[in-house]
């Protein structure tokens, strides 16, 4: 966020509704009940229909970012087998 205040060039940006993005997609604050209930969406809506961790990263990954997103899709899923 200091790198925006200051102007520098990043990939990160803030669009006109006040949302930060990262190449376009939403990015997630480091809210860990937040971050669950979109993976937990993510895994019951059609988005995914238990198609995996790489078909789930694929379709969360085209709205939302966070750091260590993959990872925790990873995990979710295992942990749903």
């Amino acid at each position: 966020m200091v790198l925006i205040n200051e102007g520098k060039e990043t990939n990160i940006k803030i669009d006109e509704n006040g949302i930060m993005r990262f190449h376009g997609r939403v990015c997630v604050p480091d809210v860990p009940e937040l971050k669950r209930m979109i993976l937990e969406e993510g895994h019951r809506s059609g988005l995914s229909i238990h198609h995996g961790v790489t078909k789930m990263y694929q379709d969360l990954r085209r709205l939302f970012w966070w750091p260590g997103m993959k990872r925790q899709i990873s995990e979710f899923v295992y942990a749903c087998l």
